[in-house]
């Protein structure tokens, strides 16, 4: 299957076009301590729909490794006290970069909560809370970008919710790659 993948950037806070507030919103609350269990839950529960299955095999260590990397965070919208999706953070300092770099690693709704508004809600903190990582982590440069990457295989809203809040396109590829002829679900068997 041809899969194109869509890279996207921030160069500034004021980049930022916020969604506006959706009906019911949800509480967007910062995972203090990340359980691994939770963040494999939450990975699962959000792109079991989508293909995302480059983590499907970590070990727990892989997954505590991962969340204890300065810089990473996990923010969650709970809805009448239910995880509705999440933004997971991810700050790098490449070679040739003055500051930090931010990424949204992983953004999504669990799928009884997509269309209701609360994608723009939790993209517009995820993104409020990416360009504020050295604010949480002394170990980090301010950060100078915040960026994100897309493909085909993403839910059909996820390009035209970044570009609405303000990521541009600085990157775009299609290649061949094996995908199964369906998703793996959110559990083992789940489209089966």
């Amino acid at each position: 299957m041809l899969i194109t993948t869509t890279s996207l950037r921030q160069l500034d806070p004021s980049d930022l076009r916020p969604a506006k507030p959706p009906p019911e919103p949800a509480s967007i609350v910062r995972v203090g301590e990340p359980a691994p269990e939770f963040a494999r839950f939450l990975y699962t529960a959000v792109g079991g729909d989508w293909h995302w299955t480059d983590r499907l095999a970590w070990t727990l260590t892989q997954w505590t490794d991962r969340l204890r990397r300065p810089g990473s965070e996990i923010w969650v919208a709970w809805r009448n006290g239910a995880p509705a999706g999440y933004v997971e953070l991810a700050a790098s300092s490449p070679a040739k970069a003055i500051g930090t770099h931010a990424e949204i690693a992983y953004f999504g709704l669990l799928p009884r909560f997509i269309g209701r508004g609360l994608g723009g809600q939790l993209l517009t903190e995820g993104i409020r809370r990416a360009w504020t990582l050295h604010e949480r982590f002394a170990e980090l440069a301010p950060v100078e970008l915040v960026w994100v990457h897309t493909c085909t295989l993403d839910g059909p809203n996820a390009l035209r919710n970044y570009t609405a809040r303000g990521f541009q396109v600085y990157r775009e590829s299609t290649e061949e790659e094996q995908v199964a002829p369906v998703p793996p679900g959110p559990w083992p068997g789940a489209h089966g």
